[in-house]
């Protein structure tokens, strides 16, 4: 079975995850530069099956799209004309951000590694993609 692929798309960053073949579990996989990200996929893509790609959709507290959104908008069009096989679902990333740091807490990481951002990232990708298989299976 093909995984799920989750992208929090950053302007300097982007953290990734995916999910295991039976799409029951996610996991952080990397943090990539935003501008090698799509070279980054076309390597996975020609290595691992992925059925469908979750975007995380910048949005203010109010719903409305934040600043980056045209970033992600921009990044998702070229996605779609690079790899036009593969679905993209635009998923809500509110608060991504803040629960990864808080987990990071949580798990005992300390001051200095909390602070790398790219981790951050990372967790947060793992975090839109956990509750979209939690959302799928109710």
């Amino acid at each position: 079975m093909p995984r799920l692929l989750a992208i929090d798309y950053g302007i300097k960053r982007t953290g990734i995850a995916v999910t295991d073949e039976l799409q029951i579990i996610a996991s952080g996989l990397t943090t990539v530069d935003s501008k090698e990200l799509l070279v980054f996929l076309k390597n996975y893509f020609a290595k691992e099956q992925v059925a469908k790609v979750l975007v995380g959709e910048p949005k203010q507290m109010n719903g409305q799209p934040s600043e980056s959104a045209p970033l992600v908008d921009a990044f998702v069009l070229a996605f779609q004309q690079q790899f036009p096989e593969i679905p993209v679902e635009r998923v809500d990333e509110r608060f991504t951000s803040k629960m990864a740091f808080k987990t990071m807490i949580d798990s005992g990481l300390k001051k200095k590694q909390r602070q790398n951002k790219g981790l951050i990232d990372e967790i947060a990708a793992t975090i839109l993609l956990q509750d979209y298989l939690s959302r799928k299976m109710i």
